[in-house]
């Protein structure tokens, strides 16, 4: 039975920047809860019980957003990469929490629809040496493909020229003990690392099982902001159920399926679902649009917001035209002076984008 699980959540997120140089990825917050408590779910449907997480210079973030796993029922461990030399080394320092015994590999930093109860059903049936689950993509070029003979996976590109399918890998995966053997034997990448697609290939070339496992529903990589936002967008559709425990005046119009939380204050606007409003935030003279999430304690006056993802207590005034399709962090403000005369001023960190419309 399979019953651990491998959290690799090492990555600095990068392309997140500037959001990721004050916050780790994997407890940025999608409809108002962090992307790591998702995943925690996730294993947790699928029987998992013990969980390792891989982390880095974030450890002690991430483990403020999970402690030790006792509010989902299951036990977790920390496992320190100080350097980030890949995927393959990641699960290469799990090797004595595993303790000899299969388990389940996710990257920290995706979600899919529907869980991966069937990954744990079938490594039960068949007890590969690994089970590789892969999606189909319409982008081939982007991704690590497979190739797949007689149900078995006989080749792995990364990023191929010539792709040979569209079955891209989807970063979930489940591997036999043997595993920690075959990655002693890989050798660094060009860019230095330990590759866990390398370590892939070693398993096919001693001709031990790798079963392809395709995923049904969305699977959704969260490593750029757009792809933040769309998620929070696909999380408020799928979850979100009507209800109000805050304030709303007989001045605002509230539609559709919005979630407002305690002590939350709606006064003189207009708010069209799915949308969450954070515990203690204030809505005043604001259109608030589909697919926007606002964080806890945040406030926002006299603007326009949809599709977006806005984090606790910052602070959006007097903004004429609207905001959409935006993630911003925590503590930021966001407003409209009349000054004589007229100038923009900015703070930004590096890495920033600002487009004016």
């Amino acid at each position: 039975m399979l019953t651990k699980g491998l959290l690799l959540c090492a990555g600095m997120g990068s392309r997140l920047r500037p959001i990721t140089y004050t916050s780790a990825k994997h407890v940025l917050p999608v409809a108002n809860k962090p992307l790591i408590h998702y995943t925690i779910e996730m294993l947790h449907r699928a029987g998992i019980t013990e969980i390792g997480i891989v982390v880095g210079v974030n450890r002690h973030e991430i483990e403020g957003a999970v402690g030790d796993g006792s509010r989902w029922g299951v036990k977790v461990d920390y496992i320190v990469q100080d350097n980030p030399l890949g995927t393959a080394h990641a699960v290469s320092l799990a090797r004595d929490w595993a303790a000899g015994a299969p388990f389940l590999m996710v990257l920290g930093d995706i979600l899919v629809e529907n869980g991966i109860n069937s990954v744990v059903e079938a490594f039960a049936k068949n007890q590969p040496a690994s089970v590789v689950v892969l999606h189909k993509t319409e982008n081939p070029r982007q991704f690590g493909i497979a190739e797949i003979e007689n149900g078995r996976i006989v080749g792995l590109e990364e990023k191929p020229e010539s792709p040979k399918s569209n079955l891209a890998v989807a970063g979930i995966y489940v591997f036999q003990p043997c595993i920690f053997d075959v990655i002693g034997n890989v050798k660094p990448s060009l860019r230095g690392e330990l590759e866990l697609p390398d370590a892939l290939r070693e398993l096919i070339a001693r001709n031990l099982v790798v079963q392809p496992l395709m995923l049904e529903g969305w699977w959704k990589d969260t490593g750029r902001p757009e792809d933040m936002i769309d998620l929070n967008r696909l999380l408020l559709e799928k979850i979100l159920e009507a209800s109000c425990h805050g304030n709303v005046d007989g001045e605002s119009s509230v539609v559709g399926r919005v979630v407002i939380e305690s002590s939350a204050i709606v006064e003189r606007s207009i708010i069209r679902g799915p949308v969450i409003v954070g515990p203690g935030s204030t809505i005043r003279d604001a259109y608030i649009g589909p697919y926007t999430s606002i964080g806890p304690g945040v406030t926002i006056e006299g603007s326009e917001v949809e599709y977006s993802i806005i984090m606790e207590k910052s602070v959006i005034s007097g903004i004429k035209s609207r905001i959409g399709s935006s993630l911003i962090g925590k503590n930021v403000r966001i407003t409209h002076e009349r000054l004589m005369p007229s100038e923009n001023r900015f703070v930004l960190g590096d890495s920033s984008l600002v487009n004016f419309a």
